[in-house]
């Protein structure tokens, strides 16, 4: 091998029943964080360490990939593979990583680490798993016989109240827990919606830029997009309903415009209103983090607007919980809860009442509310801590768009270049990012890069990603 200190690696063993590639996976894995091998250090070629071991070369490529894939190691092209650089370096033994014939929970559970600047994730350094525990065990020992059984499609009715009674509170909602229909994402709600009110081939308005999965999703059930521009104030309304006169409901992100984070104003938000009551369209509402508002109060939802029974309210847990919860619900009309009892019924499952429980009881104890007051205020730091840090060190080489909320940062770079290889370059050296040009349809592409900022703790931490990205601009 290229590098002696691989002589201390564990052996593979043939008779396991890892598959050789793991094995291999696991013992760089160790060595790296173990400090065995250490960052900026050269690993052996995978055709070298290939006719070392006797193995096919595909076999190690796998490994590689693996580990690249986790940020564990980079490829520098002919200046070979390296170990990355910013791993976590643990002293004390691995021994729990490696998998064994009897895995623990935190093994089989294992994910790859979250990547700094990773997008779509809340502080989870600050989310209160003691207290999310205890409940977590007080809802199991509560569970009885009924408890086990085939969940409702509409969701626990214990959640469905928590959630109609925050809404009002917090957003301005005026609705019953009957109108509430819990899912299991943003996408399982936009199913429900486009199963329950639209046919394949009706049009539909969305902004452009605009969030992928949700284009991604419509094309997918065969609806036509019409994509409609957004500027400071949001979607040009005007110009998407004199252009497409005939479309059958819109998708809107008025609080924080996904992605360029800009509110929908006032005039647009009736101007859109009165077009969906005058030609009986429907506007479906993702509020997908509209709590997280810095410069002022949280802006009440559109749906707070709603006199004629047109909007769709679509709120999450994925942003003010955890990503892994995969509980989102849906405010739907008062004159179309049974159409969307018998679509629920017929199309989805339900969502597992035990997590719902935990949910309700998070709610109706008071610690949710807490929780996104605590959360909007260390947002509001950790974003300006991120600024600080990157201009510091970015300089007159990026602009950081000026947002009045959200949990991502717009940042637009200086030198034109492919946005598309610059997030794979970073993502090769460990840090994370989203192109903006790929939330573009038939607007101008736009050119920079998506940062989530809500796991940065600090400006320190700011400045040492920045001078890692500065390497690859």
């Amino acid at each position: 091998m290229t590098n002696p200190a691989l002589t201390n690696l564990s052996p593979l063993d043939p008779t396991s029943t890892e598959p050789i590639y793991r094995q291999i996976y696991w013992r760089f894995r160790r060595a790296i964080c173990e400090g065995v091998l250490v960052p900026g250090e050269r690993i052996p070629a995978a055709r070298a360490l290939a006719k070392e071991l006797g193995l096919a070369r595909g076999t190690i490529d796998t490994a590689y990939s693996l580990l690249a894939a986790e940020g564990y190691i980079q490829s520098r092209g002919q200046a070979g593979t390296v170990v990355a650089e910013g791993v976590n370096v643990r002293t004390g033994s691995a021994r729990t990583e490696q998998p064994s014939s009897s895995p623990t929970a935190a093994s089989i559970r294992h994910k790859a680490p979250v990547l700094p600047f990773q997008m779509a994730l809340p502080a989870l350094d600050a989310f209160p798993r003691k207290i999310w525990a205890q409940i977590g065990a007080r809802c199991v020992r509560a569970t009885q016989i009924p408890d086990m059984a085939a969940p409702s499609a509409k969701g626990l009715e214990s959640l469905r109240n928590a959630i109609a009674t925050y809404l009002q509170v917090a957003r301005g909602i005026t609705c019953q827990p009957s109108q509430v229909f819990v899912t299991t994402g943003y996408r399982n709600t936009l199913g429900l919606i486009v199963h329950a009110l639209l046919n394949p081939g009706d049009q539909i308005l969305v902004e452009d830029p605009g969030y992928p999965p949700t284009r991604q999703l419509l094309e997918h059930l065969h609806l036509q997009l019409a994509p409609v521009p957004v500027d400071q104030d949001g979607m040009q309304v005007a110009q998407g309903v004199s252009q497409t006169p005939n479309a059958r409901a819109a998708v809107v992100t008025p609080a924080h415009q996904s992605p360029l984070c800009v509110s929908l104003s006032l005039p647009r938000r009736l101007e859109l209103l009165e077009w969906a009551a005058r030609r009986q369209a429907w506007i479906i509402e993702d509020d997908y983090d509209g709590e997280y508002r810095y410069v002022s109060r949280p802006l009440p939802a559109l749906k707070s607007l709603d006199r004629d029974g047109r909007v769709l309210y679509a709120g999450t847990f994925s942003k003010v919980l955890f990503p892994g919860i995969r509980l989102a619900y849906l405010v739907v009309p008062p004159g179309q809860v049974e159409r969307f009892e018998r679509i629920s019924q017929t199309f989805f499952g339900g969502c597992p009442e035990l997590t719902q429980a935990i949910v309700a009881t998070f709610m109706t104890d008071g610690h949710f509310a807490r929780h996104i007051q605590r959360m909007r205020k260390l947002y509001g730091e950790r974003r300006e801590a991120t600024v600080r840090g990157l201009k510091k060190v970015l300089g007159d080489h990026i602009h950081i768009d000026a947002q009045p909320g959200g949990m991502h940062l717009n940042l637009r770079l200086a030198q034109p270049q492919s946005d598309l290889e610059l997030v794979e370059r970073l993502l090769q050296a460990g840090i994370y990012a989203e192109p903006l040009s790929e939330c573009c349809i038939a607007s101008p592409t736009l050119c920079g890069l998506m940062l989530g900022f809500a796991n940065i703790d600090s400006q320190a931490a700011a400045e040492q990603l920045g001078k890692r990205i500065l390497a690859l601009i």
